[in-house]
């Protein structure tokens, strides 16, 4: 899968955190996507993938040379911010952004003026939400990104590698997203 329709696909999932709850996961929404992102992992090919009872996704590939590797480590959060909502993002592609204002709905906009960051994008795809709800790209990008990295891996067998230890985190955005991260578990060097 394009990591562009796996990043609306991961967008689709409510996954906002709550800075109220004191259980962990903040959210028993932020669960569905670690599901899903295990169910995933398992069907990719890793050798071993566990979801936590605090909601962590922990997914390992081993090496597949006997070359001395590092193992190395990748981590992302699953939950949205809680300032604006994530349910229901309406995700749109702006293809070949030509640097005008970006129009997401009748009461919001972004131009370059205020996202100075937006004149390094021109002629980029660019993803967005209808300005209702938050896109989640952080940090949904980064677990697109890496699941597509894997994928690759996964499906290219010649591409050699050592030992790959994957981490998809809750909460995040309340400020409790390795609460509960077991850096030995992990095991990345």
């Amino acid at each position: 899968m394009a990591v562009e329709k796996r990043l609306m696909h991961y967008a689709s999932f409510d996954t906002q955190s709550s800075e109220e709850s004191t259980s962990a996961p903040s959210t028993e929404k932020q669960l569905i996507l670690a599901r899903e992102l295990k169910a995933e992992c398992e069907k990719l090919g890793f050798d071993s993938v566990e979801l936590t009872d605090t909601g962590i996704v922990y997914a390992y590939l081993n090496a597949n040379t006997d070359k001395k590797m590092d193992r190395i480590g990748f981590i992302a959060h699953m939950d949205t911010a809680t300032e604006i909502t994530g349910a229901n993002v309406k995700c749109r592609v702006i293809s070949k952004y030509d640097g005008n204002t970006i129009q997401l709905n009748e009461e919001y906009s972004m131009s370059k003026e205020e996202f100075p960051a937006l004149a390094n994008c021109i002629g980029d795809d660019l993803i967005v939400t209808d300005g209702t709800t938050l896109l989640g790209a952080d940090d949904k990008a980064g677990v697109a990104i890496i699941m597509s990295m894997v994928e690759y891996i996964c499906q290219n067998r010649d591409f050699k590698h050592g030992d790959i230890c994957i981490a998809f985190t809750p909460d995040e955005e309340v400020g409790r997203g390795t609460e509960n991260f077991d850096v030995k578990r992990f095991g990345a060097d």
